[in-house]
C-alpha cells in the first residue's frame, strides 16, 4: 500500500506541475539515453567480426580494380588498343570467401596457416588466399570447416607469378627463410626499366590469384647468379605479423581452364609418343 500511494504521489506530482515534470522527462531522457547509447557499443562489439570481413573484401576488389583502372587509363591516353579492358572485365568471373586467420606461424622455414573455412564454404585446395593489403598464400588442404594455407613466408611456397606495376616485366615470387617482412622476385629480364619503390602486383598469369593483387614495394635490386637477369627484394604490402581477416579467391573458370590444360597435355604425350 505505501508503494502504491508513493507511485500515486509521484505522478500526481510529476503530471500536474511543469517544473517537476520538465525535470523528470530530462532526467528519463537522458537516462535511456545512456542505455542505448551501453546496448549500441554492445551491439557494435559483437558486430565487429562481420564488419571486419566486409571491409577485408571490399578493400581487396578496391584495389584489384584501382591497379586495372590505372592500366587502362594508360592504355586511353596514349589512344592504344584498350588490351586492359578485358582484364577489367575478366575480374567478374572471381569470387570470394571471407575467412578468419585461426592460427599462424611465422619464424619457421615451413610456416603455415590455418583459416576457419573449408569445404562445405566453397574453398578448395589450389586456391589463393588474400587481404586486404595484398598477397596471402594459397591454400593447401582443405576439410569441411578449415583450410591449412601455405603463405608467402614458406620456402617451399607457389612460385607465384607477379609483374612490376606499370611496365609488366614479370618473374616469380621466392621466400628464403630469413626475414618476414620481405621476399624476392627473381627472373625479372635485363632490359627492363623500373626502379626502387615500384609496386610489384600479381600478374594474372597464374590460375590462383586474378591480376593486381598487391604483392609489395621493390627496395632492392640485385643482379642473379648467372648475369642473365634481375633478381629484385620487396618488402610485402601484407603485414603477416597482425593478420587476421582474409579472403579466399575462387575462379569459375579455373575448372574449364584446367580442363583445357590437361586435354593440351594429353595431347602432347601423344604426339610425342607417335
Amino acid at each position: 500500500m505505501f508503494v502504491l500511494l508513493e507511485a500515486v504521489s509521484f505522478t500526481l506530482l510529476f503530471s500536474k506541475n511543469n517544473y517537476q515534470g520538465s525535470v523528470w522527462f530530462s532526467t528519463a531522457n537522458a537516462a535511456v539515453g545512456r542505455l542505448y547509447e551501453w546496448t549500441s557499443s554492445v551491439e557494435s562489439f559483437f558486430k565487429l567480426k562481420s564488419v571486419n570481413q566486409s571491409l577485408t573484401q571490399r578493400n581487396f576488389y578496391l584495389e584489384r580494380q584501382l591497379s586495372q583502372l590505372r592500366r587502362l587509363y594508360g592504355e586511353a591516353t596514349q589512344k592504344t588498343d584498350s588490351a586492359e579492358l578485358k582484364g577489367l572485365l575478366s575480374l567478374k568471373n572471381y569470387q570470394t570467401v571471407s575467412a578468419q586467420v585461426v592460427s599462424s606461424e611465422l619464424h619457421k622455414a615451413n610456416n603455415l596457416m590455418t583459416i576457419d573455412k573449408g569445404s562445405l564454404d566453397g574453398v578448395a585446395a589450389g586456391m589463393g588466399v588474400a587481404c586486404g593489403r595484398g598477397i596471402v598464400g594459397v591454400t593447401y588442404l582443405v576439410s569441411d570447416h578449415y583450410s591449412v594455407v601455405i603463405p608467402v613466408l614458406n620456402v617451399k611456397s607457389s612460385r607465384i607469378s607477379c609483374a612490376i606495376r606499370g611496365h609488366g616485366y614479370f618473374g616469380v615470387l621466392r621466400w628464403y627463410g630469413q626475414e618476414a617482412g620481405y621476399a624476392y622476385v627473381e627472373d625479372i629480364p635485363r632490359h627492363a626499366q623500373f626502379k626502387r619503390g615500384d609496386w610489384v602486383e600479381t600478374n594474372g598469369y597464374s590460375t590462383i590469384f586474378p591480376p593486381g593483387v598487391l604483392v609489395g614495394r621493390i627496395v632492392e635490386v640485385y643482379n642473379s647468379r648467372d648475369g642473365l637477369s634481375y633478381k629484385l627484394k620487396v618488402a610485402l604490402s601484407t603485414d603477416f605479423g597482425n593478420l587476421r581477416d582474409v579472403v579466399v579467391i575462387t575462379d569459375r573458370t579455373i575448372g574449364e581452364r584446367m580442363r583445357l590444360m590437361q586435354a593440351a597435355r594429353d595431347s602432347l604425350k601423344l604426339n610425342v609418343s607417335e
